[in-house]
């Protein structure tokens, strides 16, 4: 009887603690519901996802780097707020500050033992001017100074040059303001020595302080060469630009005496540039198993002048066609007051039919204008039926579905 009763109250107690547990889980629940916030970061995420890789590897930004910028931005006062604001770069992070290198080591620590200075060639102090005494005129002009040093190696037979480094580049990339510069050195006339430096990122002031040795140049033929330098900046995207040049004709330099430092100005290449109307850059992808063709409007150059201020506010229209009749548009944001905008707009267009034998799609570039009707800079149609670099960019992505090609194109009158 005893164990019947210790048995019912035991039931009892577990029935009690079973529903109080059961009620305070699901007022846990309703409450975390309640103060559930919607996914804010990852939104922002997906709308900072930039096309180029530099800020696609930025990974940290969401991470680890914003408990540490919260607290740094705990401890400063609040009168440093707005100067830090200031600072922030166009994608809203901060610049990452590296010391401005002054020179090379051995540049400063120049003797005998090293090489024999010439005093005709040597550094003058007019290239070492800062670059603040420059007016800015001037400033346009200047594409920066190369360093380098040339030895002939008699016992080994070799011809050495050293790439130093190069001083006040200019920025190549309108967003971050700076450049990642690299070299390519080619002796001519034969052009059977090409070398290139590494890629130095975000940086006006590149130190390579990189050394080619070249073997089997006999001494008596050195004065018949010539070195060709060229600095570009790199774009894992696209095609590199192509910030200068530096030719250096070797008859009547010298080398038997020992090394020899030299630095020359970098010049503008001698090539065609474009003309006319401008350029678009533009990627395209076609996807066969969805049957859509996504579009990236990526950048626009050398577009030319729209108003009497000399600057214009571009944006792109983008029309999709099938057969000869438009069945969809979109257009990019207007980019303000400049002729080398970056627009990094993606879209993507439903395909009525299967292929793209009959479809076509036109590119609008125009100078957005709040007073008159908005005038167009250039035109460009990509399509089957296209010709020259527009037809091969459309035949490699019928070619080559489910793969994004980029391509600079040249705009026409509109």
């Amino acid at each position: 009887m005893k164990f019947l009763q210790w048995l019912g109250s035991f039931s009892a107690f577990g029935l009690v603690f079973t529903v109080s547990l059961f009620a305070w889980i699901c007022c846990q629940r309703k409450s975390s519901k309640s103060n559930k916030t919607p996914p804010y970061k990852f939104v922002h995420v997906l709308k900072g996802v930039d096309i180029y890789p530099e800020n696609l590897n930025s990974k940290k930004k969401f991470g680890a780097d914003d408990k540490s910028e919260a607290k740094s931005k705990s401890v400063m006062p609040k009168n440093s707020l707005h100067l830090d604001l200031e600072k922030r770069d166009l994608n809203g992070n901060f610049p990452k500050t590296t010391p401005k290198i002054q020179s090379s080591p051995d540049l400063e620590n120049l003797t005998p033992k090293h090489f024999v200075e010439r005093e005709k060639d040597s550094i003058s102090p007019e290239s070492l001017k800062s670059n603040t005494s420059l007016t800015s005129e001037e400033k346009q002009d200047k594409l920066g100074t190369l360093f380098f040093s040339l030895e002939y190696n008699f016992e080994k037979k070799a011809f050495v040059v050293n790439i130093k480094e190069a001083r006040g580049l200019p920025a190549m990339d309108e967003q971050s303001m700076t450049s990642d510069p690299y070299i390519k050195m080619t002796i001519l006339p034969e052009k059977k020595h090409k070398v290139k430096t590494r890629v130095l990122r975000k940086t006006l002031d590149p130190a390579f302080d990189e050394t080619f040795t070249f073997y089997g140049i006999p001494y008596s033929q050195v004065q018949d060469l010539i070195l060709h330098f060229m600095i570009l900046s790199f774009d894992r995207f696209s095609r590199d630009d192509i910030i200068g040049e530096v030719l250096i004709p070797l008859e009547g330099i010298e080398l038997s005496e020992g090394r020899m430092l030299m630095n020359r100005e970098i010049i503008k290449r001698n090539v065609r540039k474009s003309s006319g109307r401008g350029e678009l850059l533009i990627s395209l992808c076609y996807q066969s198993t969805t049957n859509t063709l996504t579009v990236v409007v990526l950048k626009a150059r050398h577009l030319p002048k729209a108003d009497v201020s000399g600057l214009s506010d571009p944006y792109v229209k983008v029309n999709l066609y099938h057969a000869k009749k438009r069945i969809s548009k979109k257009k990019t944001h207007v980019k303000k007051c400049t002729p080398n905008a970056v627009f990094n707009e993606l879209f993507v267009f439903d395909i009525p039919c299967e292929g793209l034998e009959d479809i076509s799609i036109e590119f609008l570039v125009l100078d957005s204008d709040r007073g008159s009707r908005n005038e167009i800079i250039g035109r460009l149609t990509l399509g089957a039926s296209a010709e020259g670099t527009s037809g091969e960019h459309w035949k490699e992505i019928c070619e080559y579905p489910r793969r994004q090609i980029a391509k600079w194109h040249m705009l026409c009158d509109g």
